[in-house]
C-alpha cells in the first residue's frame, strides 16, 4: 500500500492539517481505511476521527458501533456515533432500506460539514466497488456520465482512497495488520441488487474474464474522459437556478440527447438529486417538452417535479408547504406568507412606483378585504378597465400554473383588487386625486 500513500500525496486529496472523517461501519474496508488513515496520518498531515451512523434497520446495528467504538478507544482515535431511523425515512419517501440508510448516512456527513466537525469524509470504496458500480449504472440504462462510476473526490469533500486498488489488497493489509472486522449479515441478501452482482453474476463472469474488475474500471475511465470532452462544449449559460428551482430554455431541447442529456444531468445534480434518475426519466422530460401543454406536468423520483410552461421547463423539488384556508387581513406590516415568501405593504408619501413593487391607493381598499390564495368564482377589473376571470387574467400575464395556487390576492369576495408579485386591479389605481399611497411587494423565496 506504499503505492497508494504517494498517489494520495500526489494527487492532493487532503488539505494539509484539516480533519478527516472516515465512514466506519465495522466491516473489513471500513476497517482497513481508518487503520490506513490513522497510521499514515503524521505523512499525510492529517487528523482522522471515526463516524459510525446507526441506521436503525438491524438488530446488529448497535453492537457494530459498539465494536467500532471500542477500536476507537484503544487505538486513541477520536470517534462520533449517530443514530437515525432509516425505516421511518423509507416509509416517507417510499425508498429501499437501502436508499433510506444511504440518504440518512449522507445527511450525517453533511451536518459534520456544515458544522465544521470535518474537512473531509473518507469512504471505503475500493476497485470491486467501482467495477460493481459502473456495470449496475450500464444495467439501468446509464449513459456516459453513470458508466463513469465513482470519483476518487466528489464535492471536494468526499473522498474514496482505496478506489482503485483490487479488493485482495485491501483485505492483505486487513491480515497483515491484523485489523479486526465484523461481517454484515445484509450483504447476504441477493433481493438487493448490488448484493446479486456481487455475490452471483460478478463471480460468474470472472471465471471467464479474470480482470473483469480492472477492465470494468479501466472502461469506466474513458467513459470519464469522454464524458468531460463532450460537456466542455456544452453552455448552461441561459439555465437560470435558483435553489429547488431550475428553468430551462424549450430551445435547448433542439439539440441531441448527448447534449440535451447533459444538460439535465447537470441540473439534477444541481437539486441535490444524484440517485434514482436514469435515461428513461431524461426521455420522458423530452416527450413531454415535445408533446405536453404548457402546464403539463411529470412527477419524477426524489421529489422533483417538471413543468412546461411558456418558453421553459422547469424542474421543482422540495416543494414548501402552505396552508391554503388562510386569510390574513390588509395592514401595513410585513406577512410570511407559507413556506414561500414574504408580502410586505408599506405606506409611501409621493407616488412612486420602484421596480418589483406594485403602487396602490391604500384609501381605495376596501373595508374587509384579506389576503387569501385563489378560489373558484374570483375575477378582477383589469389595470385599464375591463372585468376578466381570474384564471383568464393570469393566463393572460404568463404565470405559471405551478404558482398561481400560491399567490397572495388582495380580495373582498370574489372581487380580486391585486394579484400580489403580477398586478393590481383598475380599482386601486392611483390618480392625481389620490391622498395615500401605498406600496406591495411580494418576495417568493421558493418554487417560482
Amino acid at each position: 500500500m506504499e503505492k497508494l500513500l504517494d498517489f494520495i500525496l500526489k494527487e492532493k486529496f487532503f488539505t494539509p492539517g484539516s480533519v478527516v472523517g472516515v465512514g466506519v461501519s465495522g466491516g473489513s474496508d471500513s476497517m482497513g481505511l481508518l487503520h490506513f488513515l490513522s497510521y499514515n496520518r503524521d505523512k499525510l498531515d492529517i487528523d482522522v476521527v471515526a463516524i459510525n451512523v446507526i441506521h436503525g434497520t438491524r438488530e446488529a446495528d448497535e453492537a457494530e458501533a459498539i465494536f467500532v467504538e471500542d477500536y476507537c478507544r484503544e487505538h486513541h482515535i477520536r470517534f462520533y456515533k449517530f443514530r437515525v431511523e432509516a425505516g421511518v425515512l423509507a416509509k416517507q419517501k417510499g425508498m429501499t432500506n437501502e436508499e433510506a440508510c444511504r440518504e440518512a448516512r449522507f445527511g450525517v456527513f453533511e451536518s459534520l460539514k456544515k458544522r465544521g466537525i470535518v474537512d473531509y469524509i473518507a469512504l471505503a470504496h475500493h476497485q470491486r466497488d467501482q467495477a460493481e458500480t459502473i456495470l449496475l449504472h450500464i444495467l439501468r440504462g446509464s449513459g456516459l456520465g453513470g458508466a463513469g462510476g465513482m470519483d476518487f473526490v466528489r464535492d471536494n469533500f468526499y473522498v474514496r482512497p482505496f478506489l482503485d486498488t483490487p479488493k485482495d489488497e485491501v483485505m492483505q493489509y486487513v491480515y497483515e495488520h491484523e485489523i479486526p472486522y465484523l461481517e454484515d449479515e445484509t450483504n447476504q441478501d441477493n433481493t438487493i441488487s448490488r448484493n446479486l452482482l456481487r455475490n452471483v453474476v460478478m463471480p460468474e463472469l470472472r471465471k471467464v474474464w479474470p480482470s473483469l474488475d480492472r477492465n470494468l474500471c479501466n472502461f469506466g475511465k474513458t467513459c470519464k474522459e469522454d464524458d468531460a470532452v463532450i460537456r466542455s462544449m456544452i453552455s448552461f449559460d441561459a439555465v437560470l437556478y435558483n435553489d429547488n428551482i431550475i428553468k430551462i430554455p424549450l430551445t435547448y431541447f433542439v439539440y441531441g440527447n448527448s447534449y440535451l442529456y447533459r444538460l439535465l444531468d447537470d441540473c439534477f445534480i444541481k437539486l441535490g438529486v444524484t440517485q434514482n434518475i436514469e435515461r428513461k426519466h431524461f426521455n420522458l422530460i423530452r416527450e413531454v417538452v415535445r408533446i405536453g401543454e404548457n402546464g403539463a406536468r411529470l412527477d419524477l423520483p426524489e421529489g422533483v417535479s417538471v413543468f412546461k410552461e411558456y418558453e421553459y421547463l422547469t424542474l421543482v423539488r422540495n416543494k414548501p408547504k402552505f396552508e391554503a384556508s388562510t386569510e390574513w387581513p390588509f395592514k401595513i406590516g410585513t406577512i410570511k406568507f407559507g413556506d414561500y415568501g414574504k408580502l410586505t405593504v408599506r405606506r409611501i408619501k409621493d407616488p412612486e412606483l420602484k421596480a418589483g413593487y406594485l403602487l396602490i391607493d391604500m384609501d381605495k381598499v376596501p373595508k374587509g378585504a384579506v389576503w387569501r390564495v385563489r378560489k373558484d368564482g374570483d375575477y378582477i377589473v383589469k389595470f385599464g378597465g375591463g372585468s376578466r376571470k381570474l384564471k383568464s387574467y393570469l393566463n393572460d400575464k404568463k404565470v405559471p400554473a405551478r404558482v398561481r395556487n400560491y399567490l397572495p390576492v388582495l380580495a373582498l369576495g370574489s372581487e380580486v383588487f391585486a394579484v400580489a408579485g403580477v398586478d393590481i386591479s383598475e380599482q386601486l389605481r392611483v390618480t392625481d386625486e389620490t391622498k395615500h399611497c401605498g406600496l406591495i411587494k411580494y418576495d417568493m423565496q421558493n418554487w417560482v
